[in-house]
């Protein structure tokens, strides 16, 4: 997959540009806050529907403006797509591929996979257990299109449910009858997403432990633990052991979407015990088996985008990183840095075709 060529207008800062890429690594660099990780930004759009730094789509609009529009040529397959994906204020988003509107943004999910490096990754570390599902969750959706049916319908059922508790709590009643439809669908949906999480890790783990042992050179254990409250008992076990506690607290507290990975390094937490250097080595190698795993469940490569991973790395894990990606098992590579001398040293050593955006 090659993306050829990207035009932005009114996207967060960014006014009005065009850039025409090459087809492996094309790197922007410039001082903070001149657009260098808006431009990542909007490539992510275009494969996701959605901001990878901001939830809230209308807050992508320039300031002062009243719409942005993102779009992307691609040559997928052999094959030229367009995609355009717009927001004007007061209205729905709109994506089109080659002219058509998606009606379901769900439907175009997987077809652009992209995998992005970014120092917001922390969150997986810093952040609750939500963060980290939501990780498991896109890749595996990408490739999966059941499992994303299957999570969408969760999410919809647990909060028909959390919304029945709320109903029984404010007008001090109860319907077990009414209470047991949400609870068989839950079970239903939940079985089948715990399956497929389980598996996923099974084949993602020893992909992770390579990367971050070649990122690393070997000086450190990792690992990745999945935890579920579904390794002692099925759904509807759950639900009705936790049910006294549900109505207290008008919430369904069982279930998958109580999912967890738990980060080690050694025998103990990344969190609490990693310095920066191998709290931002775990997230690189994370990042970079979700690529492999992606690459190996589709027939295209995925692009990558690398928003200035270079930072609180010493020179031998960044020429580390590098040699990683500076290979053929990479297609497209998009980097942001803000030092132009670093970057175009680092990129001579390599053997690829390459091209700076200085902004």
């Amino acid at each position: 997959m090659y993306l050829q060529r990207i035009s932005l207008l009114n996207f967060k800062n960014i006014q009005s540009q065009s850039f025409d890429f090459q087809r492996k690594i094309n790197c922007f660099v410039g001082d903070n806050g001149v657009g260098k990780t808006n431009i990542l930004d909007a490539i992510y759009y275009l494969s996701f529907t959605k901001s990878y730094f901001n939830s809230v789509a209308v807050q992508n609009i320039t300031h002062g403006e009243s719409f942005f529009m993102v779009e992307g040529d691609y040559l997928l397959n052999d094959r030229y797509e367009k995609i355009v994906c717009s927001l004007k204020k007061g209205q729905k988003k709109v994506l089109k591929r080659n002219g058509k509107s998606y009606e379901k943004f769900s439907e175009h999910i997987g077809q652009l996979p992209l995998v992005i490096i970014s120092p917001a990754d922390r969150d997986l570390v810093t952040d609750g257990s939500d963060t980290r599902r939501k990780f498991i969750d896109g890749v595996i959706s990408q490739q999966n299109k059941s499992y994303l049916k299957d999570l969408l319908s969760y999410n919809k059922v647990l909060s028909q449910r959390n919304a029945l508790l709320k109903y029984f709590a404010a007008n001090r009643t109860f319907d077990a009858l009414n209470l047991s439809v949400y609870d068989e669908q839950l079970s239903d949906y939940g079985s089948r997403i715990y399956e497929v999480r389980k598996t996923f890790l099974e084949d993602f783990i020893p992909i992770f432990n390579d990367k971050y042992q070649i990122i690393s050179g070997d000086k450190e254990s990792v690992n990745l633990l999945y935890k579920s409250q579904l390794h002692g008992g099925s759904v509807l076990r759950l639900l009705k052991d936790s049910l006294a506690k549900d109505k207290v607290i008008q919430y369904t507290t069982s279930g998958v979407h109580k999912d967890d990975l738990s980060f080690k390094i050694g025998d103990y937490s990344i969190k609490k015990f990693g310095s920066q250097g191998q709290q931002k080595s775990f997230l690189i190698a994370l990042k970079l088996a979700q690529f492999e795993f992606i690459k190996r469940q589709s027939s295209v490569t995925p692009i990558l985008l690398l928003d200035d991973i270079f930072d609180k790395l010493d020179e031998n894990r960044v020429s580390q990183i590098i040699d990683l990606v500076n290979n053929d098992e990479f297609g497209q590579i998009f980097i942001t840095d803000t030092h132009s001398e670093r970057t175009e040293r680092i990129l001579k050593s390599g053997n690829k075709e390459y091209q700076i955006f200085k902004l």
